[in-house]
């Protein structure tokens, strides 16, 4: 129903429908059906837009100096960690095992790296910052329970910019 209404938007926006049919079979190669169904209620709940390669925008929130709000000990594949905090300036690619992010959305508050809709990534920026990241639909690993539905885990992310104001169209 989500990319229905989505198809429809943008042949009413006379906008191209294969990015959305890309991000159909990127969806599809998530090994996690939980997590297939989860961003569908997630990405119709927060109207994200989704980018020419098929994958969609979300929203983080840092500190001032780019660096992430919380630390941790996850172990990264990609990305630069500095006293637990994961360095999220314009082009970095942040990534982690998938078996290391919980795939448990009850457990509200817990590993792996999180993004989600403009609400919740500016309440985490507060004096910092928000960035725009890309995430390609097979590596969300769950969308937890707290928070609304407005937050992510995933395993894999792009930082695409910083934020300056609302992703309005329903295509990047």
């Amino acid at each position: 129903n989500v990319i229905a209404t989505r198809i429809m938007e943008f042949a009413n926006a006379n906008l191209d429908y294969a990015p959305l049919c890309a991000f159909l079979k990127k969806l599809m190669n998530n090994p996690s059906a939980r997590a297939i169904s989860e961003l569908y209620r997630f990405l119709e709940h927060s109207n994200l837009p989704i980018s020419t390669s098929g994958n969609f925008l979300a929203y983080k929130g840092v500190q001032a100096d780019l660096y992430s709000v919380r630390s941790g000990n996850s172990k990264l594949i990609k990305g630069k960690v500095r006293n637990g905090c994961i360095y999220n300036g314009v082009g970095e690619v942040i990534e982690m095992k998938r078996q290391d992010v919980d795939d448990d959305k009850d457990r509200t508050c817990s590993y792996g790296l999180h993004a989600g809709t403009m609400d919740y990534a500016t309440a985490w920026a507060g004096n910092g910052r928000t960035v725009i990241v890309e995430i390609d639909p097979s590596d969300v690993v769950s969308i937890p329970s707290d928070c609304d539905g407005k937050k992510l885990r995933t395993c894999r992310y792009k930082v695409v910019d910083i934020y300056t104001g609302a992703l309005d169209k329903p295509l990047y």
